[in-house]
């Protein structure tokens, strides 16, 4: 039951949920991430440490990089459950949708030069 318990609390919150189907799109650093949410660096990574403690993301270093993707399901059947459905869900959902329309704009590099 912990694990069906970590994989619900951590779909508790919109902002993950917003990560996730942000996700499903594109891999993600933590940056383009931000950038696309609007929040800070330090809350976007507590919301992606949470998301990948319940199974539901992965992560990957690519040189100074961290990359965040979708989880393949294989940490969790829950997860697993939840990432195949979740794929059908939310897509119409207004706030769902505006935001994913801004997602191929969002470029690491561009984020860096205006730091």
């Amino acid at each position: 039951m912990k694990e069906f318990l970590r994989v619900m609390k951590a779909l508790s919150d919109p902002t993950r949920v917003k990560m996730l189907k942000i996700l499903e799109r594109r891999m993600m650093c933590v940056c383009e991430l931000q950038t696309a949410l609007g929040s800070a660096q330090s809350t976007a990574s507590k919301h992606l440490k949470i998301l990948e403690d319940a199974g539901l993301v992965a992560s990957y270093k690519d040189g100074l990089w961290v990359n965040y993707t979708l989880a393949d399901g294989r940490q969790s059947p829950f997860a697993a459950s939840i990432l195949g459905n979740l794929r059908h869900w939310l897509n119409d959902d207004p706030e769902v949708s505006g935001l994913l329309d801004g997602i191929d704009r969002i470029d690491r590099f561009e984020i860096l030069n205006k730091n």
